[in-house]
C-alpha cells in the first residue's frame, strides 16, 4: 500500500512539475534568443501569462472533431513523461509519444484548413525524419546495458555517452526537430515571416492553442530527459553533470534557431537520413564489434 502511495505522489509531482519547468525553459528561451537579437525580451514567466490569456479567450470552433484531437494528444505526451521520468521502459515510451504526435497531426487534418492541412503533412515529414533516429538511440541503450528500463539503464557505472558519442551527436540533430527549431521548424511557425502562418496550428484559438502550448512544454523536457539518460550513471554526481549536460543542448538548440533560416522539407528529410544512417549505424557496428 505504501508503494502504490509513493507511486502515485509521484506520478502527481510529474504531471504538475513537468509543464512549470518546461514552461520555464520557453522564457528561458525567449529571454536568450532576444538577447541574441539585441532586445530586452519578456519576463521569464511570460509563456505562463501568455497560456492564462489563452486560457480566458474565447473559443471559435471550426468543426466538432478537430479539437478532441489536441486533448489526446496531450494525454499521451503527459503518459510519456510519466514512463520516462519513473524509470519505466523507454521503447514503451518512444511508441506512446509516436501516438500523441499522430492525434496531432489528426487534429491539422480535420481542421480543413489548407495552412493547417500543409503543417498536418509536413509534420508527419518531420516525423519521418526524427523517428528512425530515436528508435536507433533506444536500440543503441539496450546494447549497452541490455535493458529497456531507463531506471536500470541509469544504474550502470559507465555513462552511456562513452559507448554512444556518435548516437549522441545524431539524436541532437534530431533534436531540432522535435524542439521545432529553426532550420527545422517545418510544420509550426512561430514567426509571422512564415508562409503557413501558425501551419498546423492555424485553426486553434483560445484554450486548445494553450493546451498546444502546454504539450509543447512536455515534449521539450521529454526530449532532455533522452539527454539526461545519455550522461548519468549510478553515482549520484553524474546527475549534475547530466544537468549541466542538458542545459548546454538547450542553448545550443536556441543559438541555432536564431542563426539559422528554415529549410526545404526535402533537405531536412535527407540530412536527417544521413546523420543518421552514417552517425547511427557505424557507431552500433562499432559497438557490436568490441562487445563481440
Amino acid at each position: 500500500m505504501g508503494f502504490i502511495m509513493m507511486l502515485a505522489i509521484q506520478i502527481i509531482l510529474i504531471v504538475v512539475l513537468t509543464p512549470l519547468v518546461g514552461g520555464l525553459l520557453a522564457g528561458f528561451d525567449r529571454i536568450i534568443s532576444a538577447r541574441v537579437q539585441g532586445r530586452k525580451g519578456p519576463p521569464l514567466l511570460q509563456p505562463f501569462y501568455d497560456v492564462l490569456k489563452l486560457l480566458q479567450k474565447e473559443n471559435i470552433q471550426v468543426n466538432k472533431t478537430y479539437k478532441f484531437y489536441v486533448y489526446v494528444s496531450l494525454l499521451f505526451i503527459i503518459l510519456t513523461a510519466v514512463i520516462m521520468l519513473i524509470g519505466g521502459d523507454i521503447l514503451l515510451a518512444i511508441f506512446v509519444l509516436t501516438l500523441g504526435a499522430i492525434f496531432f497531426v489528426f487534429g491539422g487534418y480535420a481542421s480543413q484548413s489548407p495552412y493547417s492541412i500543409i503543417g498536418a503533412e509536413r509534420e508527419l515529414l518531420q516525423m519521418m525524419a526524427y523517428e528512425p533516429m530515436v528508435l536507433i538511440t533506444a536500440a543503441g541503450l539496450y546494447m549497452v546495458s541490455k535493458t529497456f528500463f531507463i531506471g536500470e539503464i541509469i544504474a550502470r557505472d559507465v555513462p552511456a555517452i562513452v559507448y554512444l558519442p556518435a548516437v549522441f551527436i545524431g539524436f541532437v540533430y534530431i533534436l531540432t526537430f522535435k524542439l521545432r527549431k529553426s532550420p527545422f521548424d517545418l510544420s509550426l511557425g512561430h514567426h509571422a515571416h512564415q508562409e503557413l502562418v501558425q501551419g498546423i496550428s492555424t485553426e486553434y484559438s483560445g484554450t486548445e492553442l494553450a493546451v498546444i502550448e502546454i504539450t509543447h512544454w512536455y515534449e521539450t523536457i521529454i526530449s532532455l530527459v533522452f539527454v539526461y539518460i545519455f550522461f548519468v550513471t549510478s553515482n549520484p554526481i553524474s546527475h549534475v553533470f547530466a544537468i549541466i549536460a542538458c542545459i548546454v543542448v538547450y542553448l545550443f538548440e536556441i543559438i541555432l534557431d536564431n542563426s539559422t533560416v528554415r529549410v526545404k522539407w526535402q533537405l531536412a528529410l535527407k540530412s536527417a537520413w544521413i546523420v543518421t544512417g552514417v552517425l547511427s549505424i557505424m557507431n552500433l557496428m562499432i559497438l557490436s564489434f568490441f562487445k563481440f
